[in-house]
């Protein structure tokens, strides 16, 4: 296969498994801490209330973007044949853009925003480009 074709399944790779994950941890989120009175699907009441909500309604937000940027950037860093550690960061970089707009749609407390942005994503993604590179240390 063309590496350019398997870097780029890499990426989509990633970003599928990473996208995945992401949701399972948010969906148990929901189910260990829900929010009362809200209707989670109802975006405009949950951005009314984000501000307002105590730290433990964000621990699985921060724990699905973060595992779930480190499982996309280790996977892509996997398939990849080349440039490992670009790969994993691609992804690592869609996620951050997805945050971004998830944290502007959706704005909490400027303490999450900041963890979020700063922790969740490019770490994330250097870490898991780090794992996947293991056996490979050369690539």
């Amino acid at each position: 296969m063309n590496p350019i074709v398997r870097n780029i399944i890499a990426v989509v790779a990633g970003w599928i498994v990473g996208s995945v994950v992401n949701m399972l941890l948010i969906n148990a989120g929901h189910s260990f801490f829900p929010v009362p009175g809200i209707d989670i699907n109802d975006m405009d009441a949950y951005a009314g209330v984000m501000p307002d909500l105590e730290p433990k309604y964000f621990l699985f937000p921060f724990l699905a973007h973060a595992v779930g940027t480190l499982v996309g950037a280790l996977i892509a860093a996997k398939v990849a044949v080349s440039h490992h550690m670009k790969m994993a960061l691609i992804v690592g970089g869609l996620f951050l853009l997805g945050g971004i707009a998830v944290n502007y749609m959706l704005p909490g407390p400027t303490w999450f925003t900041a963890l979020d942005v700063l922790v969740a994503y490019i770490p994330m993604a250097w870490l898991g480009g780090r794992i996947g590179m293991k056996k490979n240390p050369t690539a």
